[in-house]
């Protein structure tokens, strides 16, 4: 790899960490090809994304940045995990350190603060955005079910409830 082509790398991971919301660093010792596909194939399904960089070329990168805490972690096989979403690369990333126990989540960077491997697993067990989004729009909705409901009662029954409702 040349020196452009280094430069070139280096600006390309600089870009995704600002693009990013969550930042995972794993270490991947002995993944095979086919488990690795599997794991950039499961971030993608998040809406996430997988890759190994080199160690010293990521230094470079973070180096004056927020991310600069990460640089411990750059030692051995490293892989970094992106997401704009702050939860989705974290729980693929857990999910499959659970299955495969050659991929290990050393730590993370979310919104410019760092995270430890215990704090990635808490977070993993959070709900995705779209999950709580879907949990929202169900309670936003539950009122007016209920009304729906109370409406194709026969009139004498709805009589009956508002009754009830009145005297209490």
């Amino acid at each position: 790899m040349n020196r452009n082509q280094k430069e070139v790398l280096v600006s390309e991971l600089k870009q995704r960490m600002d693009d990013a919301s969550l930042i995972v660093v794993t270490r991947q010792s002995g993944l095979t090809v086919g488990e690795a596909t599997l794991l950039r194939r499961e971030m993608r399904a998040a809406g996430a994304s997988y890759k190994v960089y080199k160690n010293t070329l990521a230094e470079i990168a973070i180096k004056g940045t927020e991310a600069e805490s990460l640089s411990e972690y750059f030692s051995g096989p490293t892989a970094l995990a992106f997401s704009a979403d702050p939860i989705a690369a974290a729980k693929v990333a857990v999910s499959f350190s659970k299955k495969n126990d050659k991929l290990q989540v050393l730590g993370a960077l979310m919104d410019g603060k760092a995270l430890n491997a215990a704090d990635v697993q808490a977070l993993a067990t959070m709900p995705s955005l779209d999950e709580l989004r879907g949990k929202l729009v169900g309670l936003l909705q539950a009122p007016a079910t209920k009304i729906a409901k109370l409406l194709k009662e026969p009139a004498s029954c709805v009589t009956r409830v508002i009754q009830a409702k009145s005297a209490a």
